[in-house]
């Protein structure tokens, strides 16, 4: 036997494990046209399963259906078909882009305009693609949906536990925080064993045409990275100007709009004082943005909104009565801190055990277990922060 045909053999039998149901079993596969989507949908039919894939028309202006790396529009589209037609099964592309743009776009809008920094790529997992799409799965008679996602689902004492995916530079468990228990009951990842080399050596010997397609980068629905532009076009009073002012009050320029800072932003103010300064807060009601020095980034915690938890307390809020510990990681690309959960005014809250900088409203604080510190405990988006 050859080492392709066993390499091949092997992922299969691993994807098996991680849909753990008997061959046979219907398995929708969410479909974006990319690598890593349709690996997984390739291996689920070599493993036996009986595959439908879907894939969501998510948006199609112009811009990005020309844009490398976008996923979900246009050509994107057009190559999951080929996919499921090569690999044999049956293929369904559903219309969502009204409620992508509702769901994701104006609320990433939105949320510039109230001086945060958003994170789409939460929203849209959140929202159409583990919401509404699991239900489009349920109507199709599957007993589970597949995704291409790297992180794990395994199960523990008390049902399914989402973990962090075994390549720590391919984890997506960040963006998939707020998958609640229910979900996490009926979702597979069958690539959360698997490093992206792997990925895409499978790709290769399973013949899929796919195999060198590069992956997604930024936003998918920005084009060349330019989130204003998205802004301006939808939220143009976002553009209006407004004060540039430093902690100790003085007014030291003009700005074109407060969609354009978030905080810890340093280059681009425009402004010199001799030291270095740091968007610090963004007074979004006033449209001030507020300067100062790094040390000034420093927070003791965070309070948390709109909250998942998938811990073994029976809520967060019980889990923060406890003051239990978590690791907390309060960017994608940050490492887990240590910190404890806490009530702050009746809400969740986060109190890090030793201060961190660059901790922005309407990101996510994603929680981890630190005695399993590869299992996710849930999080939620930051509302604000606090000092000592």
């Amino acid at each position: 036997m050859s080492a392709s045909v066993l390499f091949a053999d092997q992922a299969v039998e691993a994807a098996r494990v991680a849909v753990g149901l008997p061959v046979g079993a219907r398995v929708v596969a969410a479909m974006s046209g990319g690598v890593d989507s349709t690996v997984t949908a390739a291996l689920l039919a070599r493993a036996g399963y009986d595959v439908i894939g879907v894939t969501l028309q998510l948006y199609d202006h112009g811009a990005a259906i020309q844009k490398k790396g976008a996923c979900c529009a246009g050509q994107d589209i057009h190559d999951a078909r080929s996919a499921a037609d090569a690999i044999g099964i049956p293929h369904y592309v559903l219309d969502y882009e009204s409620r992508f743009k509702e769901q994701v776009i104006e609320e990433f809008a939105d949320a510039y305009l109230r001086g945060e920094t958003p994170v789409p790529c939460i929203r849209c997992n959140q929202t159409v693609k583990f919401r509404d799409l699991l239900d489009v799965a349920r109507d199709l008679g599957a007993e589970a949906m597949a995704t291409g996602h790297y992180v794990r689902r395994e199960m523990g004492p008390s049902g399914a536990q989402l973990r962090r995916a075994a390549d720590p530079a391919r984890d997506q468990s960040y963006f998939l925080f707020a998958t609640t228990a229910e979900q996490l009951d009926y979702l597979r990842f069958p690539l959360g064993d698997l490093p992206k080399s792997e990925v895409r050596r499978a790709a290769a010997e399973l013949g899929l045409a796919i195999a060198e397609k590069p992956d997604s980068q930024d936003i998918c629905f920005v084009p060349e990275g330019r989130y204003t532009t998205v802004i301006d076009r939808l939220r143009p009073h976002g553009a209006e100007p407004g004060d540039i002012v430093h902690l100790d009050g003085r007014v030291l320029g003009r700005h074109e709009g407060v969609t354009r800072y978030t905080v810890g932003q340093r280059r681009g103010l425009n402004v010199a004082v001799g030291d270095p300064l740091f968007v610090v807060k963004i007074d979004a009601d006033s449209r001030r943005v507020i300067v100062g020095p790094r040390e000034a980034l420093l927070t003791v915690g965070c309070v948390l909104k709109e909250t998942n938890w998938l811990g073994d307390q029976a809520t967060i809020e019980a889990a923060c009565e406890a003051g239990i510990a978590v690791l907390a990681r309060v960017r994608s690309t940050a490492e887990p801190l240590p910190a404890k959960l806490a009530l702050r005014d009746g809400a969740p809250a986060v109190v890090f055990d030793a201060p961190e900088h660059g901790v922005s409203p309407g990101q996510a604080c994603v929680l981890y277990d630190p005695a399993l510190p590869e299992r996710v405990l849930g999080g939620g988006f930051i509302e604000k922060t606090f000092g000592g």
